[in-house]
């Protein structure tokens, strides 16, 4: 996945007993956790944590790239994973030290192998998918009631968004995001990076391109929320906080969320250990907490996003569990695909490709 939370980086000590010598360092995307998770841990380890958070993958992996970070346990995206490991960026776990990992989801472990093989490196965190995001009524009063919501031509036919211009298109500001999701909308290999491949998706955006209002990874929260935009691509759990900030603020708003039925992104946040992590044995120790059913339950009930524990459900408020936008039924998990890999070569055509998109030239 890869999805982007705003927020500046923070670094908290919190709930450390005076006698606490032990101290971890965590690294994570920013709303990212639950409100006591790290307390509790605290509390029945006597461990500190020393907690920063980050908005960006590309942040976190000039950190770590850049070597002695500090830093004992980080949250990487999959496919930013699958390029650090061969560079010596993450050592192995030592399983025998997270023995809750055993309660993970083998499927999923597996779809993540494509990306961490043999799963040496890392365990699930969070986990989702990228769809759409849409104001149900501002859209059917432009399109009708055959708005065609379940698909990608919602955001990539020019003839559905020139209609919707007036109320609001926003992309996820990310090549990598928007690129594979335009191939699959396009009947092609999400994957390719094929020169004629790609100038269909160029094509396409240079035909949309005047629709869309603005390209941003996380602004588009606020904006569902409030009726400033009426469609976004983005991620699953950040739609399901504007459906959540829409009802509280009493605006009437209905949102909702689909994941097109061309298929989509199934993304993964994963947590692992840097290769000079000064104290990996609490690392292991507060990746095993998490990993605990009721714990990592927690923290799907305060995040919006599924786990990767199926022991935890028993723990997870029904109205999350129960949410097919959040826990997607087999027909749809069974049309997802990992986010690709892309070499550097490959990854600097996509973003010329998706400056031009931004830019307009």
């Amino acid at each position: 996945m890869t999805r982007l939370f705003t927020g500046t980086a923070l670094a908290l000590s919190l709930g450390a007993p005076a006698f606490a010598q032990e101290v971890v360092h965590v690294y994570n995307w920013s709303d990212y956790i639950a409100e006591d998770t790290i307390r509790r841990f605290t509390e029945e380890t006597g461990i500190q944590v020393v907690y920063d958070v980050y908005d960006s993958n590309d942040v976190l992996e000039a950190r770590l790239l850049a070597g002695s970070s500090g830093y004992d346990v980080v949250v990487p995206t999959s496919s930013y994973l699958a390029r650090q490991v061969p560079a010596g960026v993450y050592m192995p776990l030592d399983r025998s030290k997270i023995p809750n990992a055993e309660g993970l989801d083998p499927d999923l472990m597996e779809a993540v192998s494509a990306h961490d093989p043999g799963n040496e490196h890392s365990v699930i965190y969070m986990w989702g998918t990228n769809g759409i995001g849409y104001n149900v009524e501002m859209v059917r009063e432009r399109l009708g009631d055959d708005a065609p919501t379940d698909s990608w031509a919602l955001l990539f036919d020019p003839e559905v968004t020139a209609k919707l211009a007036d109320c609001g298109i926003s992309y996820l500001d990310s090549a990598t995001e928007m690129i594979p999701v335009a191939l699959q909308y396009l009947g092609l290999d999400p994957t390719s990076t094929a020169e004629e491949d790609l100038a269909q998706v160029s094509e396409l955006f240079e035909a949309v391109r005047p629709h869309i209002r603005y390209f941003h990874s996380s602004q588009y929260i606020s904006d569902l929320a409030n009726g400033e935009i009426c469609v976004a691509a983005g991620w699953s759990g950040d739609v399901l906080i504007a459906m959540d900030r829409a009802e509280q603020a009493g605006t009437g708003a209905e949102i909702a969320y689909t994941v097109p039925k061309e298929g989509s992104i199934e993304w993964f946040d994963l947590m692992a250990i840097p290769a000079d992590a000064p104290n990996p044995d609490n690392a292991h120790a507060f990746i095993n907490f998490i990993l605990r059913p009721d714990v990592i339950a927690d923290v799907t009930n305060y995040v919006f996003y599924p786990n990767a524990v199926p022991a935890s459900l028993e723990h997870v408020d029904a109205e999350i569990k129960e949410d097919p936008s959040i826990y997607p039924p087999a027909e749809v998990m069974e049309n997802l695909f990992p986010s690709p890999v892309y070499a550097a070569r490959d990854d600097r055509v996509l973003t010329r490709i998706w400056t031009r998109m931004r830019t307009g030239r």
